[in-house]
């Protein structure tokens, strides 16, 4: 092979890999395979009988690396909750910020916390709550401040928008939300938590927010004029 073909060769062979260790995760790449496995152990064995060490092996990290990102199993569970309701409240403010009439935004905003607070993880996480809240009342106030509270918080906030926008009138935003999420979720949680349902699916929850975005929306009460028309043709 003459020199040109050499060079030759050399241009057209792929480039060489460089050598040394392959790129690791970033931290919050590492925090969130945490979290996603500590999920599925919490709800499978609950806060007391999770093991550290069987959610790092979930994760595919080493219990040396757990330990430095989250110290504590109270921290890898406030951790596991707030990492769910940040991604669950961005969605919420991007819902609010959109174009689309309010009976579909609000339709879209209670879908979201539908899916929230009737996911099985999520219902599961409750039941070690209250089936452990005597011994770790740690836990049931970190889950009321980080997961209940900032659900309601983040509804309120989204129909507080609409308000200032001109498109709903209600007295107490916070109270409004309460109202909502009672209508949408109480029946449906309960009949989980108790065994006699299993979660709703996907396209059950949106027809029960838009159930309850009508009824919020429009009300029950027949119109007047309605309610004098039919008395006249009784």
């Amino acid at each position: 092979m003459n020199r040109n073909d050499k060079d030759q060769t050399e241009q057209d062979a792929p480039p060489r890999r460089g050598r040394g260790r392959p790129q690791l995760r970033s931290d919050d790449e590492t925090r969130a395979l945490i979290y996603d496995a500590a999920r599925r152990e919490f709800s499978e064995r609950g806060f007391a009988a999770a093991n550290i060490a069987d959610v790092a092996c979930r994760a595919g990290v080493s219990t040396k690396t757990l330990y430095r990102l989250i110290p504590t199993k109270l921290a890898l569970f406030e951790g596991t909750v707030t990492d769910r309701m940040d991604r669950f409240i961005s969605a919420v403010n991007l819902a609010a910020c959109d174009g689309r009439d309010i009976a579909a935004a609000l339709e879209a905003a209670l879908s979201t916390c539908g899916e929230l607070i009737l996911d099985a993880e999520v219902i599961a996480l409750q039941r070690i709550i209250l089936a452990d809240s005597d011994k770790f009342p740690d836990i049931a106030e970190m889950f009321y401040e980080k997961a209940m509270q900032r659900t309601l918080g983040a509804l309120a906030a989204w129909l507080g928008v609409q308000q200032r926008r001109g498109r709903i009138a209600v007295d107490d935003a916070q109270a409004a939300a309460g109202m909502l999420l009672g209508m949408l979720v109480f029946q449906p949680q309960r009949d989980v938590m108790y065994g006699h349902r299993p979660p709703p699916s996907r396209a059950q929850i949106e027809a029960r927010a838009r159930a309850c975005a009508a009824l919020f929306l429009s009300g029950c009460a027949v119109p007047a004029d309605q309610i004098k028309k039919q008395s006249g043709d009784a």
